[in-house]
């Protein structure tokens, strides 16, 4: 079966996430590429780790984060789809079995605030790892004076965590903004939805959400 470090080395995987850096960038969209998929695949790994999840849910976890995003390489309009059935067709040629590549086909199909739900816990875990990427090095726009709302957010992230507490049964997302760069109003403006999707799937984790931004508890 196909492990975590096949996926990443595979040269066709870098060639679909390679062509979504080129793709969301002509969008002018912060970045989903290799820093982005990286991370989400290494939280989602760490939360379903830290709920007790065994290795094989682990190891789909991070699979799927690493490859959530690849449909963004078709069109970023109905991305989840588009990169679940591709995700599912490279993981059943590299010999995973069908049950798991379905997993992770749901997963990632369910990603997006879009049209997505909290299926299963890799699904729930990967919703929490990708919301909870919010930070100035996402932003590919050089340019300040030509930032949108979503660059300027971005950019005045300069901190975010997302920290899961088993014995407390909880799931916060830490956040620093520059209020100098942008207001925290402009945060709610445009991941108001986001953050609804996170409280969905920690509670499907049996966890209880919260967000701070600037030390202070707003959900």
């Amino acid at each position: 079966m196909a492990g975590f470090n096949e996926i990443i080395k595979s040269r066709e995987v870098k060639a679909l996430l390679e062509a979504s850096a080129i793709q969301m960038s002509a969008l002018g969209y912060t970045e989903h590429s290799f820093r982005h998929c990286r991370l989400v695949s290494n939280k989602c790994g760490e939360i379903l780790e830290l709920l007790g999840s065994d290795e094989r849910e682990i190891g789909l976890g991070r699979i799927a984060g690493y490859l959530h995003d690849i449909g963004n390489a078709v069109n970023r309009n109905q991305h989840p789809d588009t990169g679940a059935l591709l995700a599912y067709d490279i993981l059943i040629r590299k010999g995973i079995e069908y049950k798991d590549a379905a997993e992770v086909m749901m997963a990632i199909a369910n990603h997006d605030e879009g049209a997505g739900v909290p299926v299963s816990r890799i699904a729930a875990a990967l919703i929490l790892s990708d919301k909870a990427d919010v930070h100035r090095s996402r932003v590919t726009n050089k340019f300040p004076d030509t930032f949108d709302i979503h660059d300027r957010v971005n950019y005045a992230a300069t901190r975010s965590v997302l920290s899961i507490d088993p014995l407390s049964k909880t799931a916060e997302l830490d956040i620093e903004i520059d209020t100098s760069i942008s207001p925290i109003m402009d945060y709610f403006e445009i991941f108001l939805n986001r953050m609804k999707m996170c409280r969905n799937a920690a509670e499907h984790l049996e966890l209880e959400f919260s967000l701070k931004i600037n030390g202070t508890k707003l959900i």
